[in-house]
């Protein structure tokens, strides 16, 4: 019987943190793994790329606190390659920066495992240029040179030179070096370099959490004791730390420090905080909705009465709408010559929904409430209108429709259901930090958010926190709950909703 050919491991370095940083060829393999095995560092954003039926081993190493140690990390590669399965092996930067990339390259080559390495950027450069910080810089810096901070300096073999760093004239950046910043800022200067050499030291670097102190060899190792600084940090020592001053910018954004809340559905909640986040925001998901299909007999009917032209209109009022209605055709094994009617889109993103499935709507009122749909499509009178719209939305347009004499037949082409939140991790998110502000994008949202509140009132456990709402039928139902919101959206889309957050949290900032 032949033996069962080994998988391939990819040693794949994730990035300093910002998931954003990860590489195109490292997530093409992360989608691509049986098996992911995956470090302390790794954002759990990048973890989530991965195939939702592979198995995740986690490892990670903290200081004094190892999961598994480098020998048995070693086998775990070597056990499931030698299933035949493909494997990554997930880490935090560069693996050959201090990865110890490779030690598990000499066991994979020495167990005739065939393997890949997938550089990483590492924090040793990555987390300075989010500070502000250039490693190198014409009249300041010509070369910069990385060390482990980890080694202990006082101790008689060390395998740092430290005379010729603190001879030299480079930047120096020390990786997993706060332990030991005391015992580095006074061996560099027994060694040459000036006490008033600029230092910064960044927590989180690349991150939402990011932290920078600033300082110089003489006082830095006071300063970050100060602050209550933790590793991770990167520390980079040299005349180009002071040039933080002039060129911060990641954690000068509008909404830098800001913990937000979002309670959209796990699938929509993304673009929302991928936005808040290149604003500065650091934002927690409470996903207090979910999406699931509807009962298709009805919308099927619909779509087959539709084609045969026995509709004038289909009115689309959500990107969710528009999703189910085009998943149903395709279903049918039909296209949008099925759409034999003119359509109406409620709000932007219906309509981008809709030109990205080829569809132009007809018309797209000004604003995004069903007042304004009755008021301006015009004589609907003896017309038929189909709404395919989630189940428990509001009556309110069938209504003015069939005030203006339409025919309206309203279908269930989504279902809204509020998903079981684990009271506790709402509690936590509303605590641990204290959140900024909290974001509802529909009535659903906070119909599902206050039913994870397990029966405390909503106004208490809202207190102090900023309430946005969309547009004003959503701050109506969290008014209906004794919320009471501060940011009404005037432009009810998320362009509007961010922008009016943003206002709001500045201004509060300011105040």
């Amino acid at each position: 019987m032949n033996e069962m050919r080994p998988g391939t491991v990819y040693l794949i370095g994730a990035g300093p943190g910002d998931p954003g940083l990860l590489t195109v060829k490292g997530l093409r393999a992360l989608q691509a793994a049986d098996v992911v095995i995956y470090d302390y560092l790794v954002d759990p954003a990048i973890v989530r790329q991965g195939r939702t039926d592979a198995e995740y081993i986690y490892v990670g190493k903290q200081a004094g606190q190892h999961t598994l140690e480098q020998d048995e990390i070693n086998d775990l590669l070597v056990q499931h390659a030698r299933a035949g399965q493909t494997v990554v092996r997930l880490k935090g930067g560069d693996p050959f920066v201090f990865g110890r990339g490779g030690e598990e390259a000499e066991r994979l080559v020495a167990e005739g495992i065939p393997w890949e390495v997938v550089p990483g950027i590492s924090s040793a450069v990555a987390a300075p240029a989010y500070a502000g910080i250039p490693v190198t810089q014409r009249g300041m810096a010509a070369s910069f040179t990385v060390i482990t901070g980890h080694e202990d300096p006082t101790k008689a073999a060390s395998d740092i030179d430290w005379a010729s760093l603190g001879a030299g004239t480079g930047t120096l950046i020390f990786l997993m070096g706060v332990g030991n910043l005391a015992s580095i800022a006074a061996q560099l200067t027994a060694h040459g370099r000036p006490a008033s050499t600029p230092v910064a030291v960044i927590r989180w670097g690349t991150t939402p959490r990011q932290e920078v102190v600033s300082g110089t060899l003489a006082d830095i190792a006071d300063r970050v004791q100060a602050a209550g600084l933790k590793p991770p940090a990167v520390t980079l020592v040299g005349p180009v730390a002071a040039l933080r001053e002039q060129l911060a910018w990641f954690d000068r954004r509008p909404l830098w420090g800001k913990h937000i809340i979002i309670t959209r559905a796990a699938e929509q909640a993304p673009e929302l905080a991928e936005r808040l986040a290149a604003l500065g925001a650091r934002t927690t998901t409470l996903a207090a909705i979910q999406i699931a299909p509807a009962d298709p007999v009805a919308l099927d009917g619909a779509i087959l009465a539709v084609g045969a032209g026995m509709y004038q209109w289909v009115i689309f009022t959500s990107v969710n709408g528009v999703a189910a209605y085009a998943d149903r055709l395709a279903a049918r094994d039909l296209d949008v010559r099925a759409l034999a009617a003119r359509i109406a889109a409620i709000g932007p993103a219906t309509a981008a929904a809709l030109r990205a499935r080829g569809i132009r709507p007809d018309f797209v009122p000004t604003e995004y409430v069903a007042e304004a749909v009755a008021a301006q499509i015009g004589d609907v009178a003896d017309q038929a209108i189909l709404l395919p719209r989630a189940d428990i939305a509001r009556p309110a347009l069938a209504d003015l429709l069939r005030a203006k004499g339409a025919l309206v037949t309203e279908v269930a082409a989504y279902r809204t259901i509020t998903p079981p939140l684990d009271p506790a991790t709402v509690a936590h998110a509303l605590s641990d930090p204290r959140p900024d502000a909290i974001t509802f994008t529909s009535s659903s949202t906070v119909r599902g958010f206050v039913g994870a509140l397990d029966g405390r009132d909503p106004a208490t456990a809202l207190a102090g926190i900023v309430v946005a709402c969309i547009g004003p039928v959503t701050a109506a139902t969290a008014r209906d709950y004794g919320i009471t919101p501060d940011v009404v959206a005037t432009d009810y889309t998320l362009d509007g909703l961010i922008a009016a957050l943003q206002a709001a949290l500045t201004k509060h900032q300011s105040t």
